[in-house]
């Protein structure tokens, strides 16, 4: 009895560990180049003193979804996206470096550009700091120019330059945060190949339909679960009986 019990305990602990991480990507299916997380399950021995005669169920999230999300043409000069591989960096609050997709920039009263989770955006070895200026452009390259208070149309001042990486996917591995960060700790050096489209933003590459679907069938999985760990309470206090009767 003990071992179907046990058997769907860990299931329905499992499923709900899956619908956490499912339920969760559909919550950012509109949360700018937001990157899905994979969900598996798979069965697990349980070892110990004795012969593994139990097993568990494990959920775990092997990986993140890295293919692009949509591109939604927002025309705002500070606006940038990433048409193919890459990665914008910026500065975590720990100081350590991170990774992200999410182009919506704005500059703090300090003259600090930052991202819409409010991270400074990392330059040639440092945040990004602009002067006070009439207008702001990004080019292609990540180049930021500005044109000073009080100067002509024609006088542009180039100020820094986006750091831009593209490492390896399986060097990269997402935080609790939804940052990616590279899996040696190192900072990433910058690759001058790596394209901003200026005035676009990335959407999630989250399928709200299939992460919908999938909650649904886990919802369907825990009550099965539940249904099984009933029945194992059931046929244990019918052998008590019969136990009892004899």
């Amino acid at each position: 009895m003990d071992k179907s019990l046990y058997v769907a305990m860990t299931g329905a602990s499992q499923n709900m560990t899956g619908m956490a991480i499912h339920a969760n990507n559909l919550a950012n299916a509109a949360t700018t180049g937001f990157r899905a997380d994979y969900a598996q399950a798979r069965a697990m021995p349980v070892f110990g003193e004795t012969f593994p005669s139990r097993v568990y169920a494990m959920t775990e999230r092997p990986a993140t979804r890295m293919h692009a999300g949509a591109l939604q043409e927002t025309g705002r000069d500070l606006d940038v996206a990433i048409p193919g591989d890459g990665w914008i960096a910026v500065q975590n609050l720990d100081g350590s470096e991170a990774y992200t997709r999410a182009g919506d920039l704005t500059v703090d009263v300090n003259g600090v550009l930052r991202n819409g989770s409010g991270l400074p955006v990392m330059g040639n070895g440092a945040p990004i700091s602009l002067p006070p200026s009439q207008g702001i452009n990004i080019g292609i390259d990540g180049t930021i120019s500005v044109r000073p208070l009080g100067a002509k149309a024609q006088e542009i001042a180039e100020v820094d330059r986006i750091k831009l990486v593209n490492p390896e996917r399986a060097n990269l591995y997402k935080g609790e945060d939804g940052l990616m960060y590279a899996r040696d700790g190192k900072d990433l050096e910058a690759d001058a190949s790596v394209r901003l489209e200026s005035g676009f933003l990335e959407g999630s590459n989250v399928n709200a339909v299939e992460t919908l679907t999938e909650i649904i069938s886990l919802s369907r999985q825990f009550e099965m679960q539940i249904k099984m760990m009933s029945n194992a309470e059931q046929n244990a206090e019918a052998a008590a009986r019969l136990l009892q009767m004899s």
